[in-house]
């Protein structure tokens, strides 16, 4: 099947190809929403047309900081449509690292959420503007022109009724509201500018954290955002009779790309889940007859051990795809056999690469969980040495991928970008790994220090750097130690300043303050130093 070059041809694709097929059900809201792929592509353009009536141009950013809902999939198409670039914001940041992805991407528009899980993050946002204390915008003026001081670039913000319908905000365009402004802009606009964007033109901009402990642009391109999610959809064997469960976050490339896109390119159904619970996911899988059902390997060790799971029906599913972790082969079994479970797949990517290697369906389930599969979507694998060189078959060394689909760069970052990709093409992904005889690859180590906590990458060098600001801190290490839960947790080394009498509690009510919940350290030991080799680097090795 052919691959559309832009995600708006891909939309029209589906809208015309599954039409009276169910697109998305969510059961997030108050009432049931249910949309076939001609209603889908109906509610994307109007909202496109919304867009345009603000204003937002082809390249413009829009950003999106919402759970998993209908209003994220229809947002994110819109913004698409119009040819802006999508700036997934990941929901458990706090206000002010939403903020510093709205500034660094320059975002012109905000889709966010209205209370969700006890946050109003619309009215943090402005809370964490009037106590910023930087002064005046870089333009020389105060920054409040627009509706959230200190973001001169933005000059909308569309709030989204995710649990319940709420009173209007006066500097929020609220989403019952979008209607009555798309209807100033003709239909005919909003498509000639969704048929004026092309493959090469930039689709998203993914944050993702970097050792130096600040998050970095991501930019990709339509073509490549689809060509990853139709080869994740083919080693899948997606089709339109699919239902597929989409627990992994859409502001993350396993629920955006491998669950949007990958619906919208082969017409199964999007049933989105907000916030993961073991009994409510087993209700959904029984009622909407759920038949794809990715995750984290700790999701299906939390179905597996739900005592109300023989109550539920789980046989319509079909295939589980993971990775993350390491898979231990009994639970690849257990899945198979418990969770009537007849395909599942282990993977490997990164937000640069988002799927660079797969398993296939008839691979064994030693290999499936042992290995991340064999490469995909156009990807070459090398494992290499310190200097870059190939190393021996068998022989461990960093992974570095090349091919058609490795991120364009980083956004404003070129020195980043010439660090991550060589002069060849290669993406250095600081991973290390080694490949059987038969291509597949096993991640054995992360160069970078990396670790991932519930699904999710955390980066010791951004707690580290938190950290820092914590008043009688003179030294911190971050680790990852392993969690029966999630898989790991941080673990903070602390080291005070002399006179300072600092506790476990003040460590991590401050953590608390300035990051997001997976970032937390669980663990705090207080040292009087840390080990250092002699050029002063602190070996973490040690504290592990």
């Amino acid at each position: 099947m052919h691959v559309p070059e832009t995600v708006p041809a891909a939309l029209d694709r589906a809208a015309e190809s599954f039409g009276d097929g169910e697109a998305l059900v969510d059961h997030s809201g108050e009432h049931e929403v249910r949309l076939t792929y001609r209603e889908l592509r109906e509610r994307v353009r109007e909202l496109a047309r919304f867009l345009l009536a603000e204003d937002v141009r082809p390249g413009d950013r829009v950003a999106l900081n919402a759970p998993n809902t209908h209003h994220w999939v229809i947002a994110a198409l819109a913004a698409l449509h119009v040819g802006a670039v999508l700036v997934p914001i990941n929901t458990r940041f706090t206000a002010s690292e939403t903020r510093d992805v709205l500034e660094r991407s320059s975002a012109s528009a905000l889709v966010v959420a209205g209370t969700f899980l006890g946050r109003d993050r619309a009215a943090e946002l402005r809370a964490d503007a009037a106590r910023d204390d930087r002064g005046p915008d870089s333009s020389g003026g105060t920054g409040s022109a627009g509706p959230i001081p200190g973001l001169p670039a933005l000059r909308t913000v569309l709030r989204l009724p995710v649990e319940r319908t709420e009173p209007p905000v006066p500097w929020c365009t609220d989403w019952a509201d979008v209607g009555d402004r798309a209807r100033s802009v003709p239909a005919q606009r909003a498509s000639e500018v969704a048929a004026s964007v092309r493959g090469t033109d930039l689709s998203d901009m993914l944050y993702t954290s970097g050792t130096t402990g600040r998050s970095k642009g991501v930019l990709s391109a339509h073509r490549q955002a689809l060509a990853v999610a139709d080869a994740w959809a083919g080693h899948g064997e997606v089709n339109a009779a699919d239902r597929y469960l989409v627990v992994n976050p859409f502001f993350h490339s396993f629920g955006y790309r491998a669950g949007i896109l990958v619906c919208l390119l082969r017409g199964a159904t999007i049933v989105p889940m907000p916030v993961f619970d073991t009994r409510a996911a087993l209700d959904l899988v029984q009622r909407e007859r759920i038949t794809v059902l990715p995750g984290a390997p700790t999701l299906y060790q939390s179905i597996l051990d739900e005592p109300a799971r023989a109550e539920h029906d789980l046989s319509s599913l079909r295939l589980a795809v993971t990775g993350a972790a390491s898979v231990p082969v009994v639970l690849i079994e257990r899945m198979q056999r418990e969770l009537s479970f007849a395909t599942v797949l282990t993977a490997y990517g990164l937000t640069e690469a988002v799927v660079a290697t797969m398993c296939r369906s008839d691979d064994d389930d030693e290999t499936v969980a042992n290995t991340c599969g064999r490469p995909t979507a156009g990807f070459e694998l090398r494992i290499a040495d310190a200097a870059g060189r190939p190393v021996p078959a068998g022989s461990t060394g960093e992974v570095l991928l090349r091919g058609p689909n490795t991120m364009l760069g980083y956004r404003d970052d070129p020195q980043q970008t010439a660090a991550a990709i060589d002069a060849d093409g290669w993406l250095h992904t600081g991973d290390v790994g080694r490949v059987d005889s038969r291509g597949g690859l096993t991640i054995t180590d992360r160069l970078k220090d990396m670790y991932i906590c519930g699904g999710f990458n955390v980066y010791p060098a951004e707690v580290e750097q938190a950290l820092a600001r914590l008043d009688g801190v003179a030294e911190t290490a971050v680790i990852g130690v392993a969690d029966d839960r999630l898989g790991e947790v941080g673990k903070a080394y602390v080291v005070a300043r002399s006179g300072h009498a600092l506790t476990e509690h003040d460590v991590l009510t401050f953590c608390r303050d300035h990051l997001a919940n997976y970032k937390l350290p669980r663990h705090v030991e207080f040292r009087p130093a840390l080990p250092r080799n002699p050029s002063g680097k602190v070996l973490k090795h040690e504290l592990r």
